[in-house]
């Protein structure tokens, strides 16, 4: 590598060029995330209910977790969603409207024994799922 007094120009023009070789670089240079994220980089997003789904859990685990296909109304993508919380499951219906944000694994991937599953319901019909588990809140009839 170059190192002396006029070497600035060559190490800067040098470091420019191998910085595309580490991968977040490359991905938040390119937006890369934006491109290939359903939620298009936003935190939250609403859509419809599709169907109710019950995944496998990961070895060594054995479960059922509820989770609902989901499709988004900002661009009609078809996500898989978990449904936190004991029963709330029961609490979403078909062609209901929910709010979906990230469920909070490593870089925007899967968390825990949910193979394949990126995003976790939060909202049913305007109405928090959190207080719909607890019996603070009643889903509207609508």
């Amino acid at each position: 590598m170059a190192n002396g007094l006029y070497t600035a120009k060559k190490l800067k023009k040098s470091r420019q060029k191998l910085r595309w070789s580490d991968r977040y670089y490359k991905k938040r240079v390119l937006k890369l995330k934006e491109k290939s994220d359903p939620l298009e980089g936003s935190p939250q997003a609403k859509g419809i209910v599709l169907e109710k789904i019950g995944i496998e859990a990961k070895q060594p685990n054995s479960a059922i977790r509820k989770a609902v296909k989901v499709q988004l109304i900002k661009n009609g993508k078809v996500v898989t969603a978990f449904a936190p919380g004991d029963g709330a499951i029961n609490y979403i219906d078909e062609h209901d409207e929910v709010v979906i944000e990230g469920i909070g694994g490593r870089l925007g991937r899967s968390k825990g024994d949910i193979p394949g599953v990126r995003y976790k319901v939060v909202k049913v019909n305007g109405i928090s799922l959190k207080e719909l588990v607890k019996g603070r809140k009643e889903k509207p009839v609508r």
